[in-house]
């Protein structure tokens, strides 16, 4: 019986790599998946899943207008079984379009795999991140350390040009490890800056 699984992390803790190599595995037993990730997601090129060890990967971009359920169901149809869909950046899909995914697990019987961030620097969940809690089967946690300390990073940092915190601000900010630092909740709140 297929699922909706929710993979969640801070930055770093390897949730595209894993979108990868999950791929690479029913690949390789010719069971075909298809990979998405947001559309605003431009820090390589958008339409691309990229890790940051240098593996990258064409995927179907997901913009607000999206219907991700009527994208698998025609791709299905035309194209044959799919074995499971794989989300990047699934915490910027709307409340509707994480319905979509249960409904590819619920009325398609295809697996769907969501990987992303779970809270933003402001420790606030993100809309996608919020439904994929409140919706998937299973809630796995991809761990860290911290860029600071020993702990396990929980949380994520944002910082300016010049490497001082920021707290407040836009939710959705795309850059990469010169914006972005996965932190322990102590390090978040007193950066050793």
């Amino acid at each position: 019986m297929a699922q909706l699984f929710f993979k969640h992390g801070a930055m770093n803790s390897g949730k595209s790599i894993e979108i990868l190599k999950v791929a690479h595995n029913y690949e390789e037993q010719n069971k075909p998946v298809l990979i998405f990730t947001s559309g605003i997601d431009d820090r390589d090129e958008v339409g691309y899943v990229s890790s940051r060890i240098g593996l990258r990967r064409k995927a179907i971009p997901v913009f607000e207008e999206t219907d991700i359920f009527e994208y698998v169901k025609n791709h299905q149809e035309q194209n044959g079984l799919l074995h499971c869909i794989l989300v990047d950046e699934v915490q910027f899909l709307k409340k509707e379009q994480i319905l979509q995914l249960t409904k590819i697990v619920d009325d398609l019987n295809i697996p769907v795999m969501g990987f992303g961030l779970k809270n933003d620097f402001q420790n606030e969940l993100f809309e996608g991140s919020r439904y994929m809690l409140i919706y998937s089967d299973k809630i796995e946690e991809m761990k860290t350390i911290c860029w600071f300390c020993h702990k396990k990073a929980t949380m994520n940092l944002r910082v300016d040009e010049n490497n001082k915190p920021i707290y407040t601000g836009e939710q959705i900010h795309i850059a990469g490890n010169d914006t972005y630092y996965p932190v322990c909740r102590k390090c978040h709140a007193n950066p050793p800056l």
